[in-house]
């Protein structure tokens, strides 16, 4: 019988006074008409006539129903479960005596049982026969009675790939069925965590986003003013890819349900935005190739843009993906600490402008004003950003793109590199075999549960981070300070020398990417001026010619005669307009030049600037030449740098590669420009630029606009120097930030401890269950904020912490308070806060995890007591 059958024969007997009424056996959703026992071999009997019945007759059942229906079939059951499982879920944990096992229950006379159930766990596959209570309405309450553990992600795969060390074949149905049952236990506990969020004043819009990193958006009261209020880094990766199930000449497998997570913006989000980029869509060239553009002229080569020559900032037709994925990938946002904080699908496209665009506007509406944003393309995102619909917002909230090269010559970064999501990145493609042929629901699902188990490690490590991140600071700040003395000692040199080196620097990488403006002009000023003088002279031949035209004509030949002054009135006319024109265009140029008088032909402006329109085309050639081979020595001196990791070395030894590739070519074009000058210059070959080590070898640098070599930001010594000092400011801001940090997570941990028992005695009093499921769950995080508060009392008794100490009071602000900010105004608080004030950190740490556990207690203060000196994870 149906669940609804059932309560109407329950009902029945109720009312005809019939006595207590005893339902049959069930069992899986969707088959109630089929309720055999299996006892008397029914079944067995019943398969082997149908058998029998079908090869009689030939008739084989067919199924209807598509993978859609029955998806939807299977949903709907599970559904009309749900709320009985979580139950089930909560009491079975209730009864939970600690090692996986609810406590017995005495069997009552009468009861029903569940014959030959076939159990499966980790290790063990076995049969077995369960008794139901009468207050079950579903089979599938049983298991959480008599289950000794439930499964896990690691689980599920020890028992897929196991199965033949159960003496048992892979069975693609235990495939399908433990598939299944994750996917309910993962509801389970989504279901289950929805009640716990909501006892606790969790369940308010974007409040994961405000709270899932203290240390960044915990903020309080009276701390010290930083330059950003918070820091983000975007960007995409293609890894997680879906196959489109079009593409095998199939329908599509739809599956409607939804992630559980708020980690995403959904499609319709991101799509308003999709028509922020129209005046970049209109490009001709179709082209991707990074290193080495080809250019209209051959003999003059493209200049540098970013827009041109880096992959994510090109026009969006470049952005494209193969047909047969239909999400491409994803486009992330994490903040400093690497915590995910949103998450979206690119669909059937590469990196377009709308993905980043749909993830700052999230960004600015949660987290409001004074923000920064680091991007790989934030120099062409930033142009974007300024002309779409956020543009004004994004003004009016002073959000900065990091721009100016590496964070390190940026103030208020600290030592925050901008590749947060690059480690996202790192972990996270290890999903990719499981996602490419996954359905829609289950690709999100995969994704979210890895970003859920990421944070959670994120949150682990968060002090841990912090106390790396200090000693680095502090160190750093001792060490550059006293090299950077020596060195302005012994050069005479100031700070802000240090300031005008990187500007220096900057300005002549930026002018090597196009010819001056007022050289280009003043050079075609020139090659007017010729041109007005060939012009001048070719009106001068035709009057001449007119005027001779009729002493060649023979007398009395009016029809030769009149052709002749036909053609030299054409000819006049021809090279007067000629000359107008000229006339007209020079006086253009000459208005916007500033030039008065004209120029005479061979005055000493007009021999330079002649000379120079010879050279343009050699120059050009020079100048791409040399950036390439100025960037090639840059990268050879990073990758010989001593803390260049391994992952740095393999990126900037495959950019050299390519570079190398590009340095080929513009040899090629700049030995062909050399043989064209008069004298010609001398050739150069591949080896010679092989053999450069440093400017100071690049002798072909003095055919150059600037001979750089002889700044003093190219010398060797003050180049280190800058960047001593750009990294000694980077340092002590690293201090301020990680001080301000550090009280942000301990007034978290306080007010979260606080919170947390006030609603578990509330909830002791009005349910249960649900008491104990928080209290479980919060047993480790509970650990975890004792380590941190140990770590954390380490920072702030080392003599170089500048920050305030003890716990503060959260800032109240418009959007902490629509979500919930757990306060701490109370005596039980305050007497908490003296509490970790006063004691110390050790007695803290060893008294309170006595509860958790011996086991426990001494793997975390193992852990707690370990010397980082790997650095941070």
């Amino acid at each position: 019988m149906s669940a609804a059958d059932q309560d109407a024969a329950t009902q029945m007997f109720v009312d005809q006074d019939m006595g207590e009424y005893s339902p049959p056996t069930f069992v899986a959703p969707g088959d109630e008409a089929f309720t055999l026992s299996h006892e008397g071999g029914e079944h067995e009997a019943f398969e082997d006539l149908a058998r029998q019945v079908a090869d009689a007759h030939g008739v084989r059942y067919a199924d209807s129903r598509t993978r859609h229906d029955c998806i939807e079939l299977q949903t709907e059951h599970w559904t009309l479960q749900m709320e009985r499982l979580v139950n089930a879920y909560l009491d079975y944990r209730y009864r939970d005596t600690g090692d996986g096992l609810p406590a017995p229950e005495e069997s009552k006379a009468g009861a029903q049982y569940l014959m030959d159930v076939e159990l499966v766990d980790m290790f063990t596959r076995r049969r077995a026969t369960l008794p139901y209570k009468l207050h079950h309405l579903y089979p599938n309450e049983l298991p959480f009675h008599f289950a000794r553990s439930l499964l896990t992600t690691k689980s599920i795969a020890f028992v897929l790939g196991s199965v033949s060390k159960l003496s048992t074949p892979y069975r693609p149905y235990l495939n399908v069925q433990l598939t299944i049952a994750y996917d309910v236990y993962l509801d389970i506990l989504g279901h289950v965590n929805c009640q716990i969020k909501k006892a606790l004043g969790r369940d308010t819009d974007n409040w994961r986003m405000l709270n899932s990193c203290p240390a960044c958006f915990y903020r309080l009261e009276d701390e010290p003013t930083l330059d950003f209020d918070w820091l983000v880094s975007i960007d995409g990766n293609n890894s997680l890819k879906r196959w489109d199930t079009s593409t095998y000449g199939v329908s599509p497998r739809v599956d409607t349900r939804r992630a559980r997570s708020d980690y995403w913006l959904d499609d319709d989000y991101v799509d308003r935005f999709k028509y922020e980029v129209s005046s970049r869509t209109n490009r001709d060239s179709d082209t991707d190739n990074w290193q080495d553009l080809a250019s209209a002229d051959p003999d003059v080569p493209t200049s540098f843009t970013c827009v041109e020559r880096w992959r994510n900032a090109g026009p969006e037709q470049r952005k494209r993906m193969f047909s047969m994925f239909h999400e491409t990938g994803i486009f992330i946002a994490s903040c400093r600490h690497r915590f995910v904080l949103l998450a979206c699908n690119m669909v059937k496209s590469g990196e377009l402008a709308k993905y980043p665009l749909a993830v700052i506007s999230k960004l600015m509406s949660v987290y409001g004003k004074n923000g920064g944003c680091a991007y790989d393309i934030g120099c062409a995102f930033s142009t974007t950003l300024r002309n779409s619909s956020l543009g004004p917002q994004s003004e009016d909230l002073k959000l900065r793109m990091m721009l100016d090269w590496h964070p390190q010559y940026i103030r208020g970064t600290g030592h925050a590199e901008g590749e947060g999501c690059e480690h996202v990145f790192a972990a996270s493609n290890e999903l990719a075999r499981s996602t490419r042929h996954a359905t829609s629901f289950h690709r999100h699902q995969a994704i979210e549960q890895h970003f859920a188990f990421w944070d959670a490690d994120k949150y682990a490590a968060l002090s841990k981070y912090l106390r790396v991140h200090f000693e680095e600071a502090v160190r750093a700040i001792s060490t550059l300070a006293s090299e950077l003395d020596v060195i302005k000692k012994e050069y005479n040199l100031i700070d802000d020398d240090f300031v005008q080196f990187h500007a220096d620097e900057r300005s002549y990488l930026e002018n090597l990417k196009q010819p001056a403006v007022r050289d280009q002009l003043l050079i075609r000023y020139v090659q007017i001026l010729d041109e007005l003088e060939a012009y001048r002279a070719e009106w001068d031949a035709a009057r001449e010619a007119a005027n001779n035209a009729l002493t060649e004509v023979p007398v009395g030949n009016l029809e030769e005669l009149s052709v002749a002054i036909k053609r030299s009135r054409l000819r006049v006319d021809t090279s007067y307009a000629k000359l107008q024109y000229a006339e007209t265009h020079t006086s253009n140029v000459e208005m916007r030049l500033g030039i008065q008088p004209r120029w005479e032909i061979g005055s000493e402006e007009y021999k330079r600037y002649k000379a120079e329109a010879t050279m343009v085309k050699y120059r050009a050639a020079l100048d791409e030449l040399e950036r390439l081979v100025v960037m090639r020595l840059f990268e050879l001196s990073k990758i010989a740098m001593t803390g260049t990791g391994y992952k740095l070395r393999q990126q900037i030894g495959k950019a050299l590669q390519r570079r190398s590739e590009a340095i080929r070519n513009a040899i090629i074009r700049y030995n062909t420009q050399a043989a064209a000058l008069n004298p010609p210059r001398p050739p150069i070959s591949w080896k010679d630029i092989a053999e450069y080590s440093f400017l100071g070898e690049f002798d072909l640098l003095r055919h150059s606009r600037a001979d750089v070599r002889d700044n003093d930001w190219a010398k060797p010594a003050f180049r280190q120097a800058t960047v001593k000092f750009f990294k000694l400011q980077r340092a002590r801001e690293e201090l301020k930030h990680v001080s301000v940090e550090v009280r942000h997570l301990q007034t978290s941990i306080h007010d979260e401890e606080a919170h947390i028992a006030k609603i578990t005695d509330e909830l002791l009093v009005s349910n249960h269950p649900l008491a104990s499921e928080l209290k479980r769950q919060h047993r480790s995080r509970h650990a975890i904020n004792e380590l941190h508060l140990h770590r954390l009392d380490q920072i702030t008794r080392h003599p170089q912490y500048v920050g305030s100490r003890g716990v503060g009071v959260r800032l109240k602000t418009s959007i902490s308070d629509a979500v919930g900010v757990e306060g701490h105004n109370n005596h039980a608080d305050m007497d908490r806060a003296e509490q970790v004030e006063s004691q110390p950190a050790g007695d803290l740490l060893e008294s309170e995890l006595r509860q958790i556990g011996a086991t426990e207690y001494a793997d975390l203060a193992a852990l707690g007591n370990e010397e980082d000196t790997s650095g941070d994870q």
